[in-house]
């Protein structure tokens, strides 16, 4: 009797990951926005200059740039009152933010114009192309 090795499993790729690790989250500001995502291309860092000619935008667009641990943290975090629902959402945000976290370096989140403004949580992949998601959100 032999023992067969396992077949391989098709390699899933991050933006297949990470479309699956997003499905049915929410980004939630003064809207609420499904989350994308966000498949860049070569940039030699993480910054507003090298995001902002990817997604077409002129460069004197306003940008805010946050702290990606900062913006997922209200995410993350569980209520003494939250029910099973809340409790799988904030367990489903840490499983997201993981994948982005293990499979994308030097992570940031940009805030992209003013008042209506689309949100990007981008790194670099192993390829050095800009990577992660997108969402709007609404802040007066």
């Amino acid at each position: 009797m032999t023992i067969e090795e396992p077949a391989e499993s098709p390699k899933v790729d991050l933006t297949e990951q990470i479309k699956s690790a997003a499905e049915g989250l929410w980004y939630i500001s003064e809207t609420d926005a499904e989350i994308f995502p966000f498949t860049g291309s070569k940039a030699d860092a993480v910054t507003k200059e090298n995001l902002l000619s990817q997604i077409g935008k002129p460069p004197d667009t306003p940008v805010e740039e946050r702290g990606f641990d900062e913006i997922f943290a209200r995410f993350l975090r569980i209520e003494d009152w939250y029910g099973d629902e809340e409790k799988a959402t904030a367990e489903k945000f840490a499983a997201l933010k993981n994948l982005l976290a293990a499979n994308l370096s030097d992570l940031k989140v940009f805030k992209v114009g003013q008042i209506e403004l689309d949100v990007y949580f981008v790194g670099l992949d192993a390829n050095g192309n800009l990577a992660g998601i997108q969402t709007k959100a609404v802040e007066t």
